[in-house]
């Protein structure tokens, strides 16, 4: 994944850190919607886009972050079922499967975000839309596969 809105904003820079945390809102809101088979996740963010005025660095990341997961979503759910195998992809709750899938793509395909920033703003996102069991599934996949993948074993 390229760092969306590289221009004059770096990593820490409040305003970046907020538009990421708004992207990642809009990329959730559309691979959710996605996992219920009328449109395609990149349709739906198109179309949430265009319905709200919004900051153009958030709108990059979002459609990063969409395309990212689509493109790799059957190797991102082969880790998610490979680090959770008692908790299978398929048999996840629609906002818990959209939010791991997001998660993962962003910490396997976002080298610009730290993956412990990644990993903190996806687990807030679950325990907001899902609770804590789902809090706690985040980090346990996500804090795996950080791990692996700093380990060079991914």
């Amino acid at each position: 994944m390229k760092p969306a809105g590289r221009g004059s904003r770096r990593a820490g820079d409040p305003a970046l850190v907020a538009s990421h945390r708004a992207a990642r809102r809009l990329a959730l809101a559309a691979v959710f919607e996605a996992d219920f088979g009328q449109r395609t996740a990149t349709t739906i963010l198109e179309r949430h886009l265009a319905e709200m005025e919004g900051d153009p660095v958030a709108a990059a990341y979002a459609r990063e972050l969409v395309r990212a997961t689509v493109a790799d979503r059957d190797r991102i759910d082969a880790r998610i079922d490979a680090v959770a195998p008692r908790w299978p992809v398929v048999q996840m709750a629609p906002i818990d499967r959209a939010v791991v899938r997001l998660a993962v793509s962003e910490v396997l395909h976002s080298p610009a975000t730290p993956a412990r920033v990644a990993i903190a703003e996806w687990v807030e996102l679950a325990r907001t839309y899902s609770g804590d069991p789902a809090r706690r599934l985040v980090n346990g996949i996500l804090g795996t596969i950080a791990r692996e993948q700093a380990a060079g074993t991914s």
